[in-house]
């Protein structure tokens, strides 16, 4: 599964419909749910961002799919993040480790 974080603002359409940002909401959900996908976590928030939500995907296309729908609504604008887990950061280190040795030089050489 993909992992994403989005950082949320309402826009001035968002706002002048606050009354309706449950409803949004569970419609996004649902969206998520119908490509096959979860969100894990939603959440109003005070201060810089509205809404944080954190909502996984059968794979990246199927989650940028869902929030261009979620962006194109008008209600939102987002700053969106992959996000990897444990298991998933390990396997990244791996690799990184396995292909070139940064050096204090700058320089790239192989590993």
């Amino acid at each position: 599964m993909s992992t994403y974080v989005s950082l949320i603002n309402w826009t001035e359409q968002g706002i002048r419909g606050f009354r309706d940002t449950i409803r949004r909401a569970e419609n996004f959900s649902g969206l998520v749910k119908d490509a096959g996908g979860t969100v894990r976590e939603l959440l109003w928030t005070v201060g810089e961002y509205d809404i944080v939500h954190v909502a996984e995907f059968p794979d990246d296309e199927t989650g940028v799919a869902a929030l261009l729908e979620l962006g194109s609504a008008g209600n939102i604008r987002a700053h969106t993040m992959k996000a990897f887990n444990a298991e998933e950061m390990a396997a990244i280190i791996g690799r990184a480790s396995n292909r070139r040795e940064y050096r204090r030089s700058g320089a790239w050489s192989a590993g």
